[in-house]
């Protein structure tokens, strides 16, 4: 227990120091650092316990303790480090889009799951090499715990037979409830949570109730709007001002409020220079609130107006102020969203094929990785948009989706995923390879992993639900979006429908086209190197009272 939290906590520290090292040359949102801290604490418990795990089998096996730790990292360990290389690549993918905002948050992610690669590959030997054989020292107490297991007689080998028996009802109910979960995605809102969803009592939420109350709903979220005068056109303040009627009337300038659609009122214009006015500015206050719709139709009324006014003058006009650009924003990440999850599907596909030598595991692997993942951001807009159980994530109100989470979600899963499903398909791969039999394969592979991969992802659901109690709505959103899409892939997807795809793929599930053979074969988890140990000193058996394989995790 104590050496993967121990290798957790000190890679997880590390990385959010990189964070503000990064912050110190760049601007870095706000929910970079705790996003950072979640994410390399979930991967890092995850990636430590595979290894951990698979030493104590080879010190089960008889193995030195030298030699388990180096045959840990050769097997769990190569794993980890194609999982984590995987999921870096993915949060990579968000230099597609054009956002510092996103960029940056890929990027600090992305040092997070590096530095715990880094520490699974030297911090964690060093922390086994102090343990040895005395491991299971402590251990808790066990009636069965020296019972040895016939693993498809084990519980999971018997669900995974009972899955494998009734294939198409089990496909076919599986899928049914995750595209049940996925169908509010359907009516996604996006937009960016203003301070009326803190909790009540923050001073920043009873600033904004006050402003709202005071001076309308628009109040907290102004437009800016920014007229350029052209070099030919520029002097006083009153040589400029006649130039700027039409603008004026655009923006509903020096009239009653009211007059113009959905303007509260409008100051302006105002110049930068009062001798030689090379720009000036407006601020309008919508009637309602930066979230509204209706705000959105106000955004794009002015910038077609504007453009009508400033028509053959030489004027250049502008809409902007924080609620413009949140809008520009999620206009940016539904164009590029797209592209994002093209290139990482298309990406995590080549990748599994060039692991597991087959076509039809990795386009499945894509396909349920989407599913899945659509149903995460079901539940996600069913609870933060609509206002299901909103109480119990900490929420006084319901709140849009921001428009980057979901770009961010999805790297961040569809690489997350790719541990669960390279950990799990290699085992049945390497079952496959040695008994030919499809079921058979199936119920071993799920047998021999269902345990570790249930227990890691309990962990890292743990550690991503803990960040639901963040105050900020973004990191309480990204958590249990993170939370919910874990619990989702690992038990409906990893425990029921791959083994009841795989049972009705049969033997095509590893075809190969003979004209593939020239690409490269990725052996990220087979069968383990035993030349490692040294020759004429063969494994001794195990002592008396060794611990049978997978005990106590």
């Amino acid at each position: 227990m104590a050496i993967p939290i121990a290798t957790a906590l000190f890679g997880a520290v590390t990385a959010s120091g990189f964070v503000y090292l990064l912050a110190t040359v760049t601007t870095v949102s706000s929910a970079a650092p705790p996003v950072t801290l979640m994410i390399s604490i979930g991967v890092g418990l995850d990636y430590s316990l595979l290894i951990v795990t698979r030493y104590r089998q080879f010190l089960a096996d008889g193995h030195d303790h030298h030699d388990a730790a180096g045959l840990a990292a050769a097997s769990a360990g190569k794993a980890a480090l194609f999982a984590g290389l995987t999921v870096c690549i993915a949060l990579l993918g968000l230099w597609l889009v054009p956002i510092p905002l996103v960029q940056t948050l890929g990027l600090a992610a992305a040092i997070g799951v590096a530095v715990m690669i880094l520490a699974a590959m030297t911090l964690l030997p060093t922390l086994l090499g102090f343990a040895g054989n005395k491991i299971d020292r402590f251990r808790l107490p066990s009636k069965h715990r020296d019972e040895p297991v016939d693993p498809e007689k084990s519980f999971w080998g018997r669900f995974a037979h009972t899955m494998a028996r009734r294939p198409w009802f089990t496909m076919i109910g599986g899928i049914v409830v995750l595209l049940a979960l996925a169908v509010p995605f359907l009516r996604i809102e996006f937009g960016m949570p203003d301070d009326s969803s803190l909790p009540a009592g923050l001073s920043q939420r009873t600033a904004f109730e006050q402003m709202q109350e005071g001076f309308g709903n628009g109040v907290n979220g102004p437009l800016l709007v920014v007229v350029g005068i052209p070099q030919d056109q520029q002097g006083t303040y009153t040589d400029v001002l006649p130039k700027l009627a039409a603008v004026n009337e655009a923006v509903g300038a020096l009239q009653p409020a009211g007059t113009v659609t959905n303007i509260q009122y409008s100051v302006g214009p105002i110049p930068n220079s009062a001798s030689t006015t090379t720009a000036v500015i407006y601020e309008v206050i919508p009637q309602t609130s930066p979230d509204d719709p209706a705000t959105r139709a106000l955004v794009d009324q002015l910038r077609a107006d504007l453009d009508q006014a400033t028509a053959g003058t030489g004027l250049e006009a502008y809409v902007g102020g924080q609620t413009a650009t949140l809008i520009d924003l999620t206009d940016l990440v539904k164009t590029y969203l797209p592209i994002v999850i093209g290139a990482v599907v298309l990406g995590a596909f080549v990748l599994l094929v060039l692991v597991f030598r087959s076509i039809l595991v990795p386009l499945k692997a894509a396909l349920m990785n989407l599913i899945s993942i659509g149903a995460a951001y079901g539940v996600v807009v069913a609870v933060f948009q609509w206002g299901w159980g909103k109480g119990a994530v900490g929420l006084s109100s319901t709140i849009p989706i921001v428009s980057f989470v979901p770009l961010v979600m999805f790297v961040i899963l569809f690489g997350l995923s790719m541990d669960y499903e390279v950990f799990l398909l290699s085992r049945i791969r390497e079952e496959w390879d040695r008994t030919g039999d499809p079921r058979t394969s199936v119920v071993l592979g799920v047998a021999n992993t269902a345990r570790v991969i249930t227990t890691a992802a309990l962990i890292m659901i743990a550690v991503f639900a803990s960040f639901v109690t963040n105050q900020n709505p973004t990191v309480k959103l990204i958590g249990f979006g993170m939370a919910v899409a874990v619990l989702i892939d690992s038990t409906i997807v990893r425990m029921i429908l791959v083994p009841a795809v795989m049972e009705l793929l049969g033997k095509a599930a590893w075809w190969f086209p003979k004209w593939l053979e020239w690409l490269p074969h990725l052996n990220v988890e087979g069968p383990p190197d035993l030349g490692a140990v040294e020759a004429g000193d063969p494994p001794e058996p195990p002592a008396p009272d060794a611990e049978p394989v997978g005990a106590g995790v």
